[in-house]
C-alpha cells in the first residue's frame, strides 16, 4: 500500500468524515509526536487580561511572552523551555471575524497535551464561556487522558481571605456540578491559586516564603506530574481517536455501500419489470394477431389500386386497412407498457422539428403496416426478439433511467472515495498492545 502524508490522509478521511475533523486533526498530530517522542505541549488558555502571559513568563523564568493591559495575544505564540513546548493562545474572548478563535481551538484540541486554564481571582466565578470549555475540557480527560491543569491567577489582587475563600468555594462548587453521571477526573481537578507578581518579587528579593506563598512552586509539581503521563496518555489517545474514527470509517462505508446497492438494485428491478412487461406485451400482440394473420387465402393487400378504382372500396384496401387497424391497435398496448416505464419520448439527442415523429413506437415500428408478411414478421420470435432489444434500449435512454444510472455513478463514487480514505486511516494504526505475560 502506498504512504500519504498527513495532509493527504486528514484530507481524505474529512472528505467523508466532516463531523469527526477535530478528532482526525488531533489522531494526526498524535500519531507524529508519538512516533518522534516529541516535546510535551502545554497551552496556556483563558480570557484575556486573566493572567495568561504573566503566568508563563513566571514558569519560564524571563519574560518571553508579552504582558500588557491591551490586547496581545492575538496568533499562536510557542516557546521551547527545557523540553517543553509552551503556547500562549489567544482569549476565550478572541475576535472571531480576525480568526483568533480558530487559532485558539487549534491550541486547545490539536495541539496541547496539557491546557493550564487560567481565571482571574478577581472575577469570581466561571462565565458562561469559561465553564463551556471547562465542561468539554472536562469530558476530554476521561476521554482522552489528556489532563486539565485548574489555575486561579492574581490572588494577590484579593486582600481580604475571606473572599479569597469564597471565590475559591464558588469555584469548587462549579467544578461539583459538572457531570454527575460521570466521576471525576484522576487525579481530581482542583483551583491552585497562583500569584505571578508574588513569585516574581520573591525571585528577585530572595525570599522563598514569598515564592512558597505564591503558588508557583505547587503549580510546578502539578505540571511535572502531568508532564510526566504524557507518553502514556499519547498512546491511549492514539488508540482511543484510531478506533473511534475507524469505527465512524467503517459506518461511512457501510452506508455508502447499502446507498449504492439501493440504487443498482432500483435499476435492476426497474429493468426486470420492464422487460418483463415488454416481453408479455409483445407476447399478447402476438396472439391478437393472429385472426388477421392467419387468414386464408392471398394477401388481398397487395393488390395495387389503380386509377379506375382510386375512390371505390377494393379489397385491397379493406385489407390494407384492416392491417392498419390491428398494427395501431398493436402500438396502441406497447405505448401502455414504455409510458407506463416512463419512456415518453426520444432521446434529446434524436429529437426533430415534427414533435408527432419523436414517438418511441415511431423510432422502433414505423409510421404503419400495408402487408400481412410485414405485419408477420413484425412481431414474429425473431422480430419480438428485436423489438425487446431496441424498446429496451430506449428504456435505458430515458430521463428516469439516466437519472438513475447518474445517481448509480454518484453513489460508486462516494462508495469508492470511503474506501479509499478507510484505506488511508489504516496508515494511522497505532502499534499492537503487547499483552503481559500471565
Amino acid at each position: 500500500m502506498p504512504t500519504h502524508s498527513a495532509n493527504a490522509i486528514c484530507t481524505a478521511v474529512s472528505a467523508v468524515l466532516p463531523q469527526r475533523t477535530r478528532e482526525l486533526m488531533r489522531l494526526s498530530y498524535v500519531v507524529h509526536a508519538a512516533r518522534q517522542s516529541a516535546a510535551p505541549v502545554v497551552t496556556v488558555v483563558g480570557k484575556y487580561n486573566h493572567g495568561k502571559s504573566s503566568l508563563l513568563n513566571a514558569l519560564l523564568g524571563s519574560d518571553v511572552f508579552a504582558v500588557a493591559d491591551r490586547r496581545e495575544t492575538v496568533q499562536l505564540q510557542q516557546h521551547m523551555h527545557e523540553g517543553v513546548a509552551w503556547l500562549d493562545a489567544p482569549g476565550l474572548d478572541a475576535d472571531v471575524a480576525a480568526g483568533d478563535d480558530a487559532l485558539a481551538e487549534e491550541a486547545i484540541w490539536q495541539y496541547s497535551d496539557i491546557r493550564l486554564l487560567v481565571h482571574a481571582a478577581k472575577e469570581g466565578e466561571l462565565d458562561h464561556a469559561e465553564r463551556a470549555l471547562l465542561e468539554q475540557l472536562y469530558h476530554d480527560a476521561q476521554y482522552s487522558q489528556r489532563q486539565t491543569v485548574l489555575v486561579l491567577t492574581q490572588i494577590d489582587q484579593i486582600p481580604d481571605e475571606a473572599v479569597a475563600q469564597r471565590v475559591m468555594s464558588a469555584l469548587a462548587a462549579q467544578l461539583q456540578t459538572l457531570d454527575n453521571n460521570c466521576p471525576p477526573p484522576s487525579p481530581p481537578w482542583a483551583w491552585l491559586g497562583v500569584s505571578a507578581t508574588r513569585y516574581q518579587r520573591g525571585t528577585q528579593e530572595g525570599k522563598q516564603l514569598l515564592i512558597e506563598k505564591s503558588g508557583i512552586p505547587s503549580l510546578q509539581t502539578a505540571l511535572s506530574q502531568a508532564k510526566a503521563a504524557v507518553a502514556a496518555a499519547r498512546q491511549h489517545e492514539w488508540r482511543t481517536l484510531f478506533a473511534a474514527l475507524q469505527t465512524a470509517a467503517e459506518h461511512h462505508t457501510q452506508q455508502a455501500q447499502a446507498d449504492w446497492a439501493d440504487v443498482q438494485q432500483r435499476q435492476q428491478q426497474q429493468r426486470q419489470a420492464f422487460e418483463h412487461d415488454m416481453a408479455a406485451v409483445l407476447r399478447k400482440v402476438e396472439h391478437d394477431l393472429q385472426p388477421v394473420l392467419s387468414s386464408a387465402g392471398a394477401d388481398r393487400a397487395l393488390e395495387p389500386d389503380s386509377f379506375a378504382n382510386m375512390f371505390k372500396v377494393t379489397a385491397g384496401k379493406q385489407e390494407r386497412a384492416r392491417l392498419q387497424v390491428a398494427y395501431s391497435r398493436a402500438c396502441i398496448d406497447i405505448d401502455g407498457v414504455l409510458i407506463r416505464h416512463g419512456v415518453t419520448s426520444l432521446p434529446p439527442a434524436q429529437r426533430i422539428e415534427v414533435e408527432s415523429l419523436n414517438s418511441v413506437i415511431v423510432a422502433v415500428l414505423g409510421i404503419s403496416v400495408k402487408f400481412r408478411d410485414d405485419l408477420r414478421a413484425l412481431f414474429s420470435p425473431a422480430g419480438q426478439a428485436r423489438l425487446q432489444r431496441e424498446f429496451g434500449r430506449y428504456f435505458s435512454l430515458c430521463e428516469e433511467q439516466t437519472a438513475l444510472q447518474t445517481q448509480l455513478a454518484a453513489r460508486e463514487a462516494a462508495l469508492a472515495q470511503s474506501q479509499q480514505a478507510a484505506a488511508m486511516l489504516e496508515q494511522l494504526r497505532p502499534p499492537a498492545v503487547e499483552q503481559a505475560a500471565a
